[in-house]
Formats: C-alpha cells, sequence, structure tokens
C-alpha cells in the first residue's frame, strides 16, 4: 500500500496531569490499553497498545528534584496481537502478554528501574521474579533533559513498543528556563518510529526471518526490523506548519532497529545543543547528525528566512528510498509576534568524571553468535542473559567501559542509571577517529558503528542493587544483547575481583 505523504498534520502528544498525592509526591494513574489509532488519512483505525490509550503516550513534564510516583498497571488481552517466538528468553514458560515499563535516562531506585523480569500481567494476576511493587517511584534528580519511557519486559520488547508502548518524559530545571531558546509552542517533540502496514491497515511485524530455514520454529524472531513507513508522534509522514522563525525540536529514535541521518533537504545547517542529558556546554552548529535507537537529540532549526518554503527533514541514510524523507515543514504562518529567541554561546556546565580517579577499566567486546537454532544472536563478551553477571561495579565509583564492536553492525549501547561521556572512538585498526556531534554531550545511549571501539567513563550512583545494560536495537536485546549490571555497595563483602576483562587503575 502506498501511502500519500505530508498530508496529515503533526500531532502534539497530550500532557499527562496527577490524578492525587502519595506519600507526598503526586500519583500520575498510567493504564496499558488496546485501543484503535489512525496511523494517516488513507488508512483505517488500527489496532495499537497505548499508555492511557494513546501512541505516543501522555508526556510528562516534572521538575528537576521534585519526585512523582506513577502507578503503571496492564489492561491489556491475554493474547498478542504480533507474532510471539517463545523460544527466546524471558518468553517460554511465561504468559504471553507481559509489560514492565522502564524510564529511560532516570537514575531511579532498583524496583523503580522497570527491571525485564520485574513484569506484570493483567491486573497483576502474574508477576516476574524481580516484581517488587505496583507504584513506581521517580526523584527526577537528574539535569532538565528529554527521557522516555517505554515497555521493557524480557522477551518481547520489541514487539510491545512496536506495537505502542512508548511515551515522551521532560525534566524541566530553573537553569535551563533562563535560557532565551524558543520555548512554549516552538519547542516541538518528535518521536520518530518505522512502521509496516498490512494490506487491510493493520501493524505488520514478521513473524520469522526472509528465507528461513526449514528447522526454525514458527514464530521466530528476526535479526532487525526495518519499517517501510516512517511516523512522527504516531503519524505517517506528517507535516507542521511553522513560523519564520527559530523552533527547537526535541527529537527521539524510538525505532527498534533504524539508526538515521537526520538532515534538512535544503542541507542548511542547523544547532545540536543537547543529547540524551541534558543540554551541551555550547552549541554545535552541523549539517547531519547520525541517531541510533533510544538515542535523543535537542536542535534548534531557524526558519526566518526561508517563508513560503517547504523543508523536508531527510534521513541521509535512505535517500533513493521511500524512508528517506521523515515529514515536512511548511514555512507558511506568518510570524505572531518577534523572535527574541536566541541559541547561547553557553548552554550549561557539565561536572567532568577525572580519568585519574578511575577504578576499573572493562573491556567487553560486541559478537557474532548463533542459537541452537542456527539463528543470529548478539552478544557481549559471548555471554547470554541468564549467565552471571559480570559488571559489578562499586557504588559510587567512576569505570571506563571499552566497547569493542567486532560485528559489522550498528549496535546503540544503553546503560542503565547512569548517565557517562564519550572519550574516544577508534577504527578496527586502532586510529583514532573524529568524534560524533553527540558524543560532546551526556549520554545513556552510544553509537557504537561496526569495527569500532568506543571508550565512554561512567560514575554509578546513587543507588545499588540490580539494573541491566544492553544493546537498543530491540531485536538484538531480545535475542540475546543484554546483561545484567549489579551494583555494589562498597562496604559489601560479596565484591569480586574476578572478571575476566577488568583492570585495577
Amino acid at each position: 500500500m502506498e501511502l500519500k505523504k505530508f498530508v496529515d498534520a503533526l500531532p502534539i502528544p497530550s500532557f499527562i496531569t496527577p490524578k492525587e498525592s502519595y506519600q507526598g509526591a503526586p500519583l500520575y494513574e498510567v493504564s496499558m490499553i488496546e485501543t484503535l489509532h489512525k496511523f494517516h488519512r488513507d488508512l483505517p483505525k488500527t489496532k495499537v497498545w497505548g499508555y492511557n490509550g494513546q501512541v505516543p503516550g501522555p508526556t510528562f513534564n516534572v521538575e528537576k528534584n521534585q519526585p512523582i510516583y506513577v502507578r503503571w498497571t496492564n489492561h491489556l488481552p491475554l493474547k498478542h496481537f504480533l507474532p510471539v517466538d517463545k523460544t527466546i528468553h524471558g518468553a517460554h514458560h511465561n504468559p504471553e502478554v507481559r509489560t514492565v515499563v522502564h524510564l529511560h535516562g532516570s537514575p531511579s531506585e532498583p524496583d523503580s528501574d522497570g527491571h525485564p523480569e520485574a513484569w506484570f500481567t493483567r491486573n497483576f494476576q502474574q508477576t516476574g521474579p524481580h516484581f517488587m511493587k505496583e507504584i513506581y517511584h521517580y526523584p527526577n534528580t537528574e539535569r532538565a533533559a528529554n527521557l522516555w519511557y517505554h515497555d521493557h519486559a524480557l522477551g518481547i520488547t520489541r514487539l510491545n513498543v512496536y506495537a505502542g508502548l512508548a511515551g515522551l518524559y521532560f525534566v524541566r530545571d530553573e537553569q535551563e528556563r533562563t535560557l532565551p531558546l524558543p520555548k512554549g509552542k516552538y519547542e516541538v517533540p518528535l518521536m520518530i518510529q518505522d512502521k509496516t502496514f498490512n494490506p487491510d491497515g493493520s501493524l505488520f511485524y514478521p513473524a520469522q526471518p526472509d528465507n528461513p530455514s526449514p528447522n526454525l520454529p514458527y514464530p521466530s524472531i528476526v535479526p532487525s526490523f526495518l519499517g517501510d513507513t516512517i511516523t512522527v508522534n504516531g503519524k505517517v509522514w506528517p507535516f507542521l506548519n511553522v513560523e519564520p522563525r527559530k523552533y527547537r525540536f526535541r527529537l527521539l529514535n524510538a525505532s527498534n532497529s533504524r539508526t538515521y541521518k537526520f538532515q534538512l533537504s535544503n542541507l542548511r545547517p542547523f544547532y545540536l545543543i543537547g543529547t540524551d542529558g541534558g543540554l551541551l556546554t555550547r552549541p554545535i552548529k552541523v549539517e547531519s547528525l547520525d541517531v541510533s535507537p533510544a538515542e535523543r537529540i535537542d536542535i534548534v532549526v531557524d526558519f526566518s528566512r526561508l517563508g513560503g518554503q517547504k523543508i523536508v527533514l531527510q534521513d541521509g541514510f535512505e535517500l533513493e528510498n521511500p524512508t528517506g524523507e521523515i515529514m515536512e515543514f511548511r514555512v507558511s504562518k506568518s510570524l505572531s509576534c518577534p523572535d527574541q529567541s536566541k541559541v547561547p554561546l553557553l548552554l550549561s556546565r557539565i561536572e567532568p568524571l577525572r580519568v585519574n580517579k578511575v577504578r576499573k577499566i572493562r573491556r567487553i567486546t560486541l559478537n557474532d553468535s548463533q542459537d541452537e537454532y542456527g539463528r543470529l544472536m548478539l552478544l557481549f563478551d559471548d555471554k547470554e542473559w541468564m549467565d552471571p553477571a559480570t559488571e559489578t561495579p562499586l557504588l559510587n565509583s567512576i569505570e571506563i567501559w571499552e566497547l569493542v564492536n567486532l560485528t559489522p553492525g550498528i549496535h546503540p549501547i544503553h546503560v542503565h542509571l547512569v548517565n557517562f561521556r564519550v572519550l574516544d572512538r577508534y577504527d578496527k585498526d586502532g586510529r583514532l577517529l573524529i568524534p560524533l556531534p553527540a558524543d560532546y554531550g551526556l549520554k545513556d545511549t552510544v553509537l557504537v558503528a561496526g569495527g569500532e571501539t568506543v571508550r565512554i567513563i561512567m560514575k554509578f550512583q546513587p543507588f545499588s542493587g540490580d539494573y541491566v545494560w544492553h544493546c537498543h536495537r530491540l531485536e538484538h536485546e531480545d535475542h540475546d544483547m543484554m546483561r545484567p549490571l549489579k551494583i555494589i555497595p562498597f562496604h559489601s563483602s560479596n565484591h569480586s575481583n574476578s572478571n575476566r576483562h577488568q583492570t585495577d587503575m
């Protein structure tokens, strides 16, 4: 089915408000509901799963250091409407429909982090081995930043997120508010996902790889998923009418596997002002940005000299294909008031992590393997999810992780609880590479290209306990590119220094 581009206006997800208070803080209620959603003018309403019945879910707008509580509830059917492979970790011997919510980028306590085995079914009738409570606590101690929340259930994350379980979460602070950046209706969120639709308009997700071997189970997980249409805020190829002035766009790549090269069709430069963990120290003028799944970018685009023009947000990797276009900006509105916004030369201060304070360096390989059916399986250090934890940093310690990608593909690596800095990148021959623009910011997800080694530095705080780290290509995360992360209290006698790829500094 060929869908006409730029016929639907870009929707802006609504804000959620708390229903009551709980332990002295606002309590939000969010239900996961099966509903119908209209992705395009020429498509019928399509079955989806949405937080509070919305795709994307409602947007949280919270203040730094003002904690909130959220009660996440599952009101979904007992059967999934997408193909569930029950041979992969977490999916066999467990209910077919399970959910758990991870607030991506949040320094949450372990029991509010959305551990993949803290899943629960409809009305909490069944729960996973890590399930602890129904109400999650978010302290909101991070810098002003664009976080997002999404499903994280073991073995079916790729299906649940694709079905619609994702939403935005903004942390605000006074320092950011004092900057003369575009605000209000001139700050626009853009959640970008690729989808494919069946001829009847329903969501398509492959039940097995192309050219499957005879011994594969059915359904069978695929090594990656790339849709043939692009949605923004839940609409296929939308347009946005803008004034001839500066706009701030908060972009999230919420796709399962697709990495984008965001650029404008007129190839005009724009400013990168922030990344996963909030504002950069200084803006960076760019013409394009490579953004892998789960990464966020905060940009300012100036339309002031483009009155009457149409500019398309493009994916520079896909210019020869329909998916090379993402959405259209129409500079068609009159200037409602003078544009007083600016991109200041100094945006924020990012506290450095000192290399001479590093306690350990860990060298971790990203490698190909095969499962019992001969399917491609991506791993860290040849270890699977159920192998004992090997990443066991001490609370408040600083570590450097060397991520050595021995595979040909991109892997966006996400570490729960912490923000990190990118130290450097090297090619497969050990030559130093030019940093990506996003490398200059605080990150919780880093793009590691095929053959690259990327070094990141991070401090494991403020909580100890059981977390995870993983590739954020969701098909890889589900099979089996995810590992436990156990943060040990400093006084613990259980800490071991026997990890194979650890080096004391």
